[in-house]
């Protein structure tokens, strides 16, 4: 009988949005065991957020680097088998880097690292230790996406001519940050955050929804980050024109002061033949769009898909709506199969079950350097 993945966490304390998101996902389709954790930098925290999800006080640790050589003395029928690291993003390389080079999976938050230098070194180690390596990139979990991505791959819309994918946010209307909310001041700050906020945060997710869905590589960029809220530090605001490597070209627009908005994630593809819709707001439907007769709109769990990624990542009949933890916890339940399945040497199955990697973290990094160069420079430059 197959006994979960054990996973332990880095980061996630009991005051942390994402790491709750985090363990939910992981927990949503039974695959994954969480054991074990380094949740703060504040070992006090790190024990009552052990003690409030019931583990065993001996495996809360002081630190990433105490984990991870703790559970390495354990046998192995015991022991971690994943990292998931959910802390900002000065503290993703550190962690993915040893945890790696101790034999242990991992699964990071977006984005995968602090800069591109780090990312770049990251993807060595990956190759070099051959380990599963996943990010957390969520809307490339919805089925519905999976679907657009395969309508668009099998040649349904002919030759992709425009791409135009938004992130509209407004919790960063106002000087958040110094109210002394954690979620704002750490995104706002360049010694945690990066050189981005917004682009980096978010714009990422628009960047590889676009990538991801179209299979298309963004080639050159021309961007304009703005600062809007008097006294910070880094962009709350951007637009960026892109040129994709088939000719296709687009507009990508990420905000986090669109007052008003929430997650306002939505992408629209258009090609020779007809195009596609997809808005987070109503994740459940993927609208087709035809060149001479009506729109038709297909729908999670319903008849009429195409693709097998679709089906094979929803968990419930049609008229039931799933949304983003569903998401977000399929790319945890596909990156636990290929964990089995590369500890059992067995081939996993990336087309129907597939999740965001390390080529697409970097790719997201390169995004964030050139997105500020561009903007900088007031030019066109190349990714």
């Amino acid at each position: 009988m197959a006994d979960k993945i054990r996973m332990g966490m880095v980061g996630g304390g009991a005051d942390a949005f994402i790491g709750a998101v985090h363990r939910m996902a992981a927990n949503i389709d039974g695959q994954i065991e969480l054991v074990c954790g380094a949740f703060s930098s504040n070992f006090e925290k790190t024990q009552k957020t052990a003690e409030t999800l019931f583990l065993d006080p001996s495996r809360a640790y002081k630190s990433y680097e105490a984990m991870i050589e703790g559970e390495k003395k354990l046998p192995l029928n015991e022991r971690m088998q994943v990292v998931s690291i959910v802390t900002p993003n000065h503290l993703h390389y550190a962690p993915a880097k040893l945890a790696l080079e101790n034999g242990f999976h991992v699964i990071c938050d977006k984005p995968v690292t602090f800069n591109l230098t780090e990312a770049l070194e990251l993807e060595k180690i990956v190759k070099q230790t051959g380990l599963i390596f996943a990010l957390t990139h969520t809307y490339t979990g919805y089925p519905m996406i999976k679907e657009a991505k395969y309508l668009i791959k099998s040649g349904k819309f002919g030759k992709i001519r425009k791409v135009i994918v938004e992130y509209p946010q407004g919790w960063l209307s106002t000087n958040l940050e110094t109210s002394g909310q954690k979620q704002a001041d750490w995104r706002t700050d360049p010694t945690r955050a990066g050189i981005s906020c917004c682009m980096g945060d978010i714009g990422t997710h628009a960047e590889n929804l676009a990538e991801y869905v179209t299979g298309l590589h963004i080639t050159e960029l021309c961007a304009d980050l703005s600062t809007f809220v008097e006294g910070r530090l880094l962009d709350d605001d951007g637009n960026v024109l892109i040129r994709f490597n088939n000719g296709a070209k687009g507009i990508l627009h990420a905000s986090q002061i669109s007052a008003g908005e929430e997650n306002n994630v939505n992408i629209r593809i258009y090609g020779e033949k007809g195009g596609l819709m997809w808005q987070q707001k109503d994740n459940n439907s993927l609208v087709i769009m035809h060149l001479n007769r009506p729109n038709e709109t297909l729908r999670t769990g319903g008849p009429g898909l195409s693709s097998m990624a679709a089906p094979a990542n929803t968990r419930v009949p049609a008229g039931h709506p799933e949304g983003y933890l569903e998401a977000f916890a399929n790319i945890y339940k596909n990156f636990a199969m290929a964990v089995r399945n590369h500890e059992k040497g067995l081939k996993h199955d990336y087309e129907t079950f597939d999740f965001p990697q390390i080529q697409e973290g970097v790719r997201g990094m390169l995004f964030v350097e050139k997105v500020v160069e561009s903007s900088s420079k007031n030019v066109w430059v190349k990714m």
